[in-house]
């Protein structure tokens, strides 16, 4: 069995910026072992992979070790993969996931924007976990499905070297570092305590369903920039509207290919 790959730069206008994803496109959907072997294989932070079913594409997303519910860079290379490799004639595209309902839409300056659910978190006692873990003292922590601390300022964030054998015992999927942003509205940084092989994520779409309506109350707007401080950099538009939030962005193609299984 021949399964065409692509392997995408999301979050970026520029080669080897943003968060690098494989996208597979399937005919049906393989055995859940199957599918975690090829995201060990690729050995990226995510491999996506989508069926389509009817007018829809169903999606999933898999880490080198889990399945997870939610995954922002890959969704958005999924739908750059089908706009210029699968269906060039349609502006929007509908994903079933784990998460409900997703669109992505075309923009006509090259964007895509993605419509995903809003987290907004709730705010939580500063675990001793998070003091011990950081030279920076936190203002607060916030949490949804992931934790998000928030430090005094975008120099805190950038040179923060957080101690992730500390937070591995949260009970949460990311540690998200957050402060207002010097040249955006806020920046973050993002870390997996239990990644083995990328503890820092380097753009981060699903971290940003609970940031956007986090500085969104705080800073009293709707439509913000993001920018996450990793060492590839990505940024974001978002726009918050209801129980949903928007996040725009580029991607570049880095590779197309096959998978032999």
């Amino acid at each position: 069995m021949k399964i065409p790959i692509y392997q995408i730069d999301a979050f970026t206008k520029t080669l080897f910026g943003g968060n690098p994803a494989a996208i597979c496109h399937l005919p049906y959907w393989l055995d859940d072992q199957t599918l975690q072997n090829i995201a060990i294989e690729n050995n990226l932070a995510e491999t996506g992979y989508f069926v389509k079913k009817g007018d829809i594409y169903e999606i999933r997303w898999f880490m080198p070790h889990a399945e997870i519910d939610l995954c922002g860079h890959a969704t958005l290379a999924s739908a750059f993969v089908i706009f210029n490799y699968i269906d060039s004639a349609i502006n929007e595209v509908t994903f079933s996931s784990k998460s409900g309902i997703l669109k992505a839409k075309k923009e006509e300056n090259g964007s895509i924007t993605l419509d995903f659910p809003s987290r907004p978190p709730a705010p939580v006692k500063i675990p001793d976990e998070v003091f011990n873990a950081l030279k920076s003292k936190p203002i607060a922590t916030f949490a949804a499905r992931d934790i998000i601390i928030e430090l005094c300022s975008e120099e805190d964030v950038l040179n923060e070297i957080p101690d992730l054998s500390l937070l591995k015992k949260l009970p949460y999927l990311c540690i998200i570092l957050t402060s207002k942003g010097r040249n955006a509205d806020f920046v973050s940084r993002v870390f997996d305590a239990n990644g083995i092989i990328q503890p820092e994520d380097p753009v981060t779409g699903s971290a940003h369903a609970s940031l956007v309506p986090f500085w969104a109350e705080r800073l009293n707007k709707t439509t913000l920039k993001a920018q996450q401080l990793s060492a590839r950099k990505g940024e974001l538009d978002c726009k918050i509207d209801g129980d949903r939030v928007f996040l725009s962005g580029y991607s570049v193609p880095y590779l197309t290919g096959e998978i032999e299984i």
